[in-house]
């Protein structure tokens, strides 16, 4: 099994491209089910995740080619089967999303109940309402959410009742091949949301109110193909910029958005970095000095990402002064605390939502184990500002979200290197 080993100290400094967003790319890839014409989609990232997207389409029927440079075209001309199996889901919550694009094109669906990081719950009960308010007759079987219609799908107003991204997401592709108008209400408004209507409205798809908290989707007949490229990944984005803060180094990001990172560049100048920022470029210097702490509470957006509280806590570990981190969106989301801890950082769990980071002036090497995919970035900051060498064990979850990690850091001057 592969492990990172990184020896800490130097300062990241350079230019690095920022790749496309996962959580995008996995949900434009669900969205081929609609019609049977092509879809092309750019800027795909290569990752692990994507790949086992590319997977399950394939299972469907869905014909799908990859050229060099990751543009995916796929085509569900010839789907065979509406049945995602246990096999694949399990591994890749997202893949639960051809639930609702499967139903409003083919009348039915079969699809495992989804997997994922152990990161909490997240149920799908949301989904499951939103989709018999509808019209659609579902019941649990055996793992499966088995899922069927009289006709097309109806269009529907449905308030949500918590905002939830997978069901915001797994309505709207539902609707956009419905009977009539449907409003979702509550609706989660992150840019990837945004991202994915913007590819469904270029394929003939009718939607307002995409980002904000009511999204009006009128249903049409058919969906035709379309060419889409992905947005950039504010999370990678998010992530370089906390690694080159707290090594106190430079960085200049191309590809990269600084309007849906608002939260996140807010709390890293409150951290004492100078950021700058373009249409596709935000740079960050720390001119050498070390952070200082920064309070994190993580909301829905336009809040401070929950993919980026691991990040900031590592931020924190090391910074002068004593900061408190609250999870506000998913239980079980501290078990990067205890690995921090082995490499000499000062954080108490005051609640099971709420950490007190107390900054300690250097963090030591220690052999340490990844546990989810946000988790195992905030251990590669960690082990960058640490004195030795760390060696992280099971960075499969790092591949899962993070397009070739090593040589980008490497770039940038890590020391850092694959292992077996």
């Amino acid at each position: 099994m592969d492990k990172l080993r990184i020896a800490g100290g130097r300062p990241l400094n350079g230019r690095l491209r920022v790749s496309g967003a996962k959580n995008s790319a996995l949900k434009i890839l669900a969205a081929s089910l609609l019609t049977e014409a092509p879809l092309v989609v750019g800027n795909t990232p290569h990752l692990h995740d994507v790949t086992t997207m590319i997977e399950l389409l394939g299972s469907l029927g869905v014909d799908v080619t990859v050229d060099e440079g990751m543009r995916v075209q796929v085509q569900a001309a010839n789907v065979h089967s509406q049945r995602a199996p246990y096999e694949l889901v399990k591994t890749m919550r997202a893949s639960f999303l051809v639930l609702g694009p499967l139903l409003a094109r083919f009348g039915r669906a079969e699809v495992s109940l989804p997997g994922g990081c152990a990161i909490g719950a997240r149920p799908v009960d949301q989904h499951l309402k939103g989709l018999q308010a509808m019209g659609a007759e579902i019941e649990l079987d055996g793992g499966y959410v088995r899922a069927r219609t009289r006709g097309r799908l109806q269009g529907r107003h449905i308030h949500m009742d918590i905002v939830t991204v997978g069901g915001t997401e797994n309505l709207l592709m539902a609707a956009t091949l419905a009977d009539g108008v449907t409003i979702i209400d509550n609706a989660a408004q992150e840019p990837e949301i945004v991202d994915l209507a913007e590819c469904l409205i270029a394929m003939g798809a009718r939607i307002r109110g995409h980002g904000t908290r009511s999204i009006e989707i009128e249903g049409v007949e058919a969906l035709h193909g379309c060419t889409h490229s992905v947005m950039p990944d504010r999370i990678e984005a998010g992530t370089y910029l906390v690694a080159a803060a707290a090594t106190g180094g430079r960085v200049h990001l191309t590809h990269a958005r600084a309007d849906i990172l608002t939260a996140a560049l807010e709390r890293l100048e409150a951290a004492g970095a100078e950021v700058a920022f373009g249409d596709d470029w935000i740079s960050l210097d720390m001119t050498g000095r070390r952070p200082l702490a920064v309070d994190i509470e993580t909301q829905p957006h336009p809040g401070f990402p929950t993919d980026l509280q691991a990040q900031f806590m590592a931020l924190d570990c090391i910074a002068e002064g004593t900061s408190r981190i609250r999870e506000n969106i998913f239980e079980n989301r501290f078990m990067h605390v205890q690995e921090l801890n082995r490499l000499g950082a000062d954080i108490e769990l005051v609640s099971a939502s709420t950490a007190l980071v107390r900054g300690v002036d250097h963090l030591s090497a220690a052999p340490v184990m990844a546990t989810d995919l946000r988790a195992s970035s905030c251990l590669v900051i960690a082990a960058l500002v640490a004195r030795g060498t760390t060696v992280i064990d099971r960075i499969y979850h790092i591949d899962r979200g993070y397009e070739t990690i090593e040589e980008k850091l490497g770039g940038l001057g890590a020391d850092i290197a694959r292992v077996r």
